[in-house]
């Protein structure tokens, strides 16, 4: 893992956005683990959530990218703490464009708010990366897609989630795959399951073992049934 990779999973647990036990996903699985981004809720949350999204969104994309698309409602502050922070680390000061859940039939009206894809005026496609939390089953991005690409004048290119749960998404594909090859966009995680695993077992993780010796196993027989390659 790079450095700002470990330091997100210290990051999420301090948060309480990373959680280990029992629960029940929106699909009906049982997992031993939970991520809850809903539990990012102060100033400094964000700044440091920002921070870790423009480090992947670096990485991932370069500086190959106009615009981020927040997903409505989660998507939404991740889009604009990652923007800021893009400007302020990297000097690289894209748009950012979110979704309403219902169009809005007065003043300005309409479904996106933020930047305006009709006002682009390059010559090739405003080029959009969607900024998402966790992914499984692509629902989001199938939903966001037509948003983005409707006028003709921004092409979606890439995806960033903040943990990739490596879970299969519609079919039998990892979902960040799925996504990949069904709609050509480049995605990209800040940490993998996989990276949750291999911090629990170093000397930081051991007080999570000392709850439960068996987290990582479970972590593992449970990406055993329901991941993907």
């Amino acid at each position: 893992m790079l450095p700002y990779q470990t330091d997100f999973i210290r990051f999420m647990l301090s948060a309480g956005a990373l959680r280990f036990g029992e629960f029940t996903t929106k699909s009906g699985r049982q997992t031993p683990y939970f991520i809850n981004t809903g539990a990012y809720r102060t100033g400094a949350h964000l700044e440091q959530l920002g921070e870790f999204y423009a480090r992947a969104l670096a990485e991932a994309h370069g500086r190959d990218f106009d615009n981020l698309f927040g997903p409505a409602y989660k998507g939404i502050p991740l889009a604009v703490a990652a923007s800021m922070s893009l400007n302020r680390l990297f000097g690289h000061d894209v748009t950012y464009t979110f979704n309403r859940k219902e169009a809005k039939d007065h003043g300005e009206g309409g479904l996106l708010v933020g930047y305006d894809y009709k006002a682009w005026a390059g010559e090739a496609p405003c080029r959009v990366v969607l900024i998402e939390d966790v992914t499984t089953a692509g629902t989001s991005v199938r939903e966001s897609l037509p948003f983005i690409q409707a006028g003709g004048k921004a092409r979606a290119v890439g995806l960033v989630v903040s943990v990739d749960r490596m879970e299969k998404g519609a079919g039998e594909r990892p979902a960040l795959r799925e996504i990949r090859e069904e709609y050509g966009l480049k995605t990209a995680a800040i940490v993998s399951v996989l990276d949750l695993i291999a911090y629990l077992e170093t000397e930081e993780g051991a007080p999570y073992l000392e709850q439960d010796a068996s987290l990582p196993a479970r972590m593992r027989a449970y990406r055993e049934q329901y991941g993907a390659v």
